[in-house]
């Protein structure tokens, strides 16, 4: 009978589990307002409210323990949310290097632009395609970019270690397809020249970075001339004159992507249309916000998975202190539980009170978990390899509401996991045992 019962436990758990995880922030509102009505308007639920006010008003006299719930839960949650603040930034930082009404061309079975070839009359036939937005001079807003790795050395570091950045030749066209990328220190490149300009997410890597100063890339020097910022992935770049940057790394004429600036976003259906039907075209063509946000997906899994994986393994440890302190708690108050039940109190109040007082600490660990980790995380600044890219991104993580809700959600399912078994113990053992109890 109590190996049905522990396992009629077991699968209710599992139950509830599985429903919180999937249930937003207003469904939580609304299970709690309906808990909150019925300790208002029922007598059972008057009793559980009576049952909870003795226990919360002893919490003081049992701070060490209670203090063990709470510190272990907001470890559990500030490690959480922070790891999922990285994928978070991460996956935010490409979402805005796209748009709708912008698309990327690339060679077909290209799976990122370092792995493209696009040949100048390939060029010139997406150009041409329909839907193609227009200068004021009446020239077709597209941008042909070559896209080659760099190594420069890091920045605090006391070796000569050196990261990848991502150096892209461009031309005037690719600040009229981008419009958020902005010179903020310095000055643009002047076409023919071996200039360049920096993104500040670069800047903040990579030593040498500077307006005027020079650097070596490939065999040549290098003069930086400006630093730009644009609050996408571009910020990780290097800019530079597209012709010098084909020539200095040997690419001839080829380019390895096209952006293409569209008359808007429903243009995008005639412009791949008319790409997929020309046959001297072997070519995929995709809106930048489709193309950054498949980008992102890999890396984002990962570093969720870590996230979740870190989590689960803190959590069990928070679980395990819960149910300690909980079954303790239980059983300093196992003669008073056993008095109310002897008066008449039935099972489901006592367990209901012993539940929301775990809870109770189990969301106040949440709410410092998730505080601490927005004050010291949230704009973070962080870079690691971009899938599909030669070299790093910088981001900053991002600690969302969402991700907050999460955190407190964790808080909450280790606080019902640590309550559960006590409170049904604390309900079901006699009277007349409960009573010789201490």
């Amino acid at each position: 009978m109590k190996f049905l019962k522990n396992l009629g436990l077991v699968l209710l758990l599992a139950l509830v589990l599985a429903a919180w995880v999937m249930l937003p922030w207003f469904g939580a509102l609304a299970l709690a307002v309906l808990l909150a009505l019925w300790m208002l308007l029922t007598r059972r639920g008057a009793q559980a409210r009576s049952v909870t006010s003795v226990g919360v008003s002893t919490l003081p006299q049992r701070l060490g323990s209670s203090a063990v719930i709470v510190v272990g839960i907001a470890g559990v949650v500030g490690v959480l949310v922070a790891l999922l603040a990285m994928a978070e930034g991460y996956a935010e930082t490409l979402r805005k290097s796209g748009s709708e009404d912008t698309a990327i061309v690339l060679r077909g079975a290209s799976a990122a632009e370092v792995a493209s070839v696009m040949s100048r009359e390939d060029i010139t036939q997406i150009a041409q395609a329909p839907g193609v937005a227009k200068s004021a001079k009446g020239e077709p807003l597209v941008s042909a970019e070559t896209v080659v790795a760099a190594n420069l050395p890091v920045k605090g570091t006391t070796t000569d270690e050196e990261g990848s950045v991502q150096m892209r030749g461009v031309g005037d066209e690719a600040f009229a397809v981008r419009p958020q990328v902005k010179i903020i220190s310095g000055r643009k490149f002047q076409p023919g020249l071996k200039e360049l300009i920096v993104g500040q997410g670069a800047a903040r890597q990579f030593e040498g970075l500077e307006p005027g100063k020079q650097l070596r890339l490939g065999s040549q020097m290098w003069t930086v001339t400006g630093v730009f910022a644009s609050g996408d992935s571009m910020e990780s770049e290097l800019w530079a004159d597209a012709p010098v940057v084909a020539e200095t790394y040997r690419r001839g004429a080829s380019r390895n992507s096209v952006t293409v600036k569209l008359t808007d976003a429903a243009a995008f259906k005639d412009f791949k249309a008319a790409l997929e039907a020309n046959p001297q075209l072997k070519v995929d063509a995709t809106t930048t916000l489709a193309f950054f946000a498949k980008q992102s997906e890999q890396m984002t899994k990962i570093l969720r998975i870590i996230g979740i994986v870190v989590g689960s393994i803190m959590a069990v440890g928070a679980v395990f202190g819960a149910l300690n302190t909980m079954f303790a708690a239980v059983a300093t108050r196992a003669r008073e539980i056993a008095t109310l039940r002897a008066i008449g109190f039935p099972g489901l109040p006592v367990v209901v009170a012993v539940m929301l007082e775990t809870m109770l600490l189990a969301a106040l660990g949440g709410l410092i978990g998730g505080g601490i980790a927005y004050l010291l995380f949230n704009g973070h600044a962080a870079s690691t390899m971009a899938a599909g890219s030669v070299g790093k991104l910088s981001f900053e993580l991002r600690v969302s509401g969402q991700l907050l809700w999460e955190g407190l959600k964790w808080a909450l399912a280790i606080g019902f996991i640590g309550g559960l078994f006590p409170a049904v113990r604390a309900a079901s053992v006699p009277v007349t045992t409960a009573l010789r109890e201490l």
